[in-house]
């Protein structure tokens, strides 16, 4: 059912734990299938210089998580922005489409974190461009 790169970074998940002070973190849940990631990304002119995660979930939840450290690890926020979910699970040699979720749950973390570090620095929030996107909780623009 699962690619063997999904297996490697699910039974050896790369980047797991806490970043001590971190300049922005992102936490999202899917209630449906109960997975929660929290994303943790440290900064230092404008380049993710080392991103971290803890997930409760399943394999695929665990895999993407990793993954999507891996991605965004050494590139400027910009270029991290644009990891999309796809990307995700590409680089992970695909992912079962009742799967496909963890990989967007992914992307949200890390759109969240980079959006946690601009608050913080009172810059403008950016917007997401995925139309998959269902956390709109934090959004004071989104009539959801």
């Amino acid at each position: 059912m699962y690619s063997e790169k999904v297996m490697d970074h699910f039974k050896n998940p790369r980047n797991v734990g806490e970043i001590e002070n971190p300049d922005g973190v992102g936490e999202v849940g899917n209630p449906v299938c109960g997975d929660i990631m929290k994303i943790f990304l440290k900064i230092e002119n404008n380049i993710i210089t080392d991103a971290k995660f803890k997930t409760f979930g399943c394999g695929a939840a665990i895999a993407s998580s990793s993954m999507a450290t891996e991605l965004v690890r050494g590139k400027t926020l910009e270029e991290a922005w644009e990891v999309s979910n796809k990307a995700v699970a590409e680089a992970l040699e695909g992912l079962p489409p009742i799967k496909m979720h963890c990989s967007v749950l992914a992307e949200e973390g890390i759109h969240k974190a980079i959006n946690d570090y601009r608050k913080k620095h009172g810059l403008e929030l950016w917007v997401e461009k995925n139309p998959h996107a269902h956390d709109h909780s934090e959004d004071p623009t989104s009539d959801h």
